[in-house]
């Protein structure tokens, strides 16, 4: 036998060989697959997790065995791990009859929202539109996402969308309602929120957007009712709590609205998610009115260790920064009322060189009558009083408020004003003072003043 042949013999072996294992392992493999499936069907998730994870192991772009990977984890209670691997799916976009690509894009999308990318989420609700544009759910779970990215224009389209796709759809009328009462077309909402109840009386989320909608016209009272019916649902429960702490905020009931804000915390199931972001923002805002200022600094430190870019927390953080090292300006933003009008009157006093005639509290802090108090060097002269504000809220300090002074100053024939604050004052302010006899005193000069008033003595 020639060498030749026996080469062509060992080739066409090993040819053979070769095609046997792929045959052997192409009838193996769905039924590897299949025995896959009724592990998770069955509720043996470690199992099937395992043997997933072995295919896997031999071949990574095992697109189904990563789907049924990601279902498993899912079953088991492991979503952010089924997230990872539903991740790896998406990146190939190879859907079959084993991975129903609807099925596949709402469970991704679900969990999209779960962990906070929202963007992510809205391209699957957009792609699943197209897949199905029969589903109402599809327009509304998307026109959600529009309205927390403040596009109203296309949630609104959307929301449309939804109650012509389907008329029953009590959330997408509930939601449209919200929507049709913030452009200010208060029949059309009103009808919407009323076919939303109508449709399904028990509908929370239909109760959820009636709340809000009450709550926009500051009817707080039954807000706090349509709240309360919303609670009911796990899904809208820390959302509704942040709402009815927001109606006790804006009505100035704060004791009620720190209440409704920790419950709202309590209730999350994310340290990071928005809604605990915000929860914890409302309630510092909450202590920071009622001049408990470490508490509210707790709640911004703990914001601050989630997401650093959350609203102006940095800013609070920054701006109160001096109560840890000046005990004097600590004692002067959270000082009772009695405490601080004692303050201020030893700043008028040793600061200004002025007595006070008399003292009232405003919203912001405190306004006196001041008048100068060197009785040799006046005493035959007429003393001139002075209006002075002391300005103990965080907000820079706008020009209109400024010019709301000087009116007051005509009205009481008070020829010279002083604005003394913890905060600042915005450029206009600064500007529109200069040419009129009004002196306005910042934070730097405010914390010289505490410290040279000997406030503790005088308390």
């Amino acid at each position: 036998m020639s060498s030749m042949f026996i080469g062509i013999i060992l080739i066409l072996g090993t040819g053979v060989a070769v095609l046997l294992v792929f045959v052997v392992k192409s009838f193996l493999a769905p039924k590897k697959i299949a025995g896959i499936r009724k592990l998770i069907e069955t509720g043996k998730y470690n199992a099937a997790i395992k043997q997933t994870k072995l295919l896997i192991t031999r071949n990574p772009r095992d697109a189904e065995a990563r789907y049924l990977l990601g279902r498993a984890y899912l079953a088991d209670g492991k979503p952010e791990l089924a997230l990872m691997e539903f991740k790896a799916v998406n990146a190939t976009a190879l859907f079959s009859k084993t991975i129903p690509e609807p099925e596949f894009r709402k469970t991704i999308a679900g969990l999209y929202i779960k962990y906070n990318q929202p963007e992510e989420a809205l391209k699957e609700y957009l792609l699943l539109i197209k897949l199905e544009p029969f589903q109402a759910d599809h327009y509304y779970n998307a026109a959600t996402l529009f309205e927390q990215r403040e596009n109203s224009d296309q949630a609104l389209q959307l929301y449309r969308k939804a109650v012509e796709t389907n008329p029953k759809h009590a959330s997408a009328h509930a939601a449209l309602a919200f929507l049709l009462f913030r452009n200010n077309q208060m029949t059309d909402a009103k009808q919407e929120i009323a076919m939303a109840l109508k449709l399904d009386p028990k509908n929370t989320k239909a109760y959820y957007y009636q709340g809000k909608l009450l709550r926009e016209s500051h009817d707080y009272a039954n807000a706090l009712v349509s709240f309360e019916k919303a609670l009911r649902d796990p899904d809208l429960k820390q959302k509704s709590l942040i709402e009815r702490g927001c109606c006790y905020l804006e009505a100035n009931s704060i004791e009620k609205s720190i209440l409704e804000f920790d419950r709202a915390i309590k209730a999350s199931s994310d340290d990071a998610s928005n809604d605990t972001l915000h929860a914890r923002y409302f309630l510092a805002s909450c202590y920071e009115k009622n001049r408990d200022i470490d508490q509210a600094i707790t709640q911004w430190e703990l914001i601050f260790a989630k997401k650093r870019s959350f609203r102006d927390v940095g800013e609070k953080l920054s701006q109160y920064q001096e109560l840890r090292s000046n005990d004097f300006m600590k004692e002067y933003l959270t000082a009772s009322k009695e405490d601080f009008f004692t303050i201020c009157k030893a700043v008028t006093g040793s600061g200004l060189e002025l007595a006070v005639r008399e003292i009232r509290e405003t919203k912001f802090g405190c306004a006196l009558i001041a008048v100068e108090n060197d009785a040799e060097k006046w005493r035959n002269v007429r003393k001139q009083p002075r209006l002075i504000l002391f300005y103990r809220d965080p907000n820079l300090i706008e020009d209109a408020f400024i010019r709301t002074l000087q009116e007051d100053m005509k009205k009481q024939s008070i020829i010279r004003g002083i604005v003394i604050t913890s905060s600042g004052f915005t450029r206009a302010a600064l500007e529109f003072a200069e040419s009129r006899p009004i002196e306005l005193i910042g934070k730097e000069k405010l914390e010289q003043m505490l410290s040279t008033a000997n406030v503790f003595g005088k308390k």
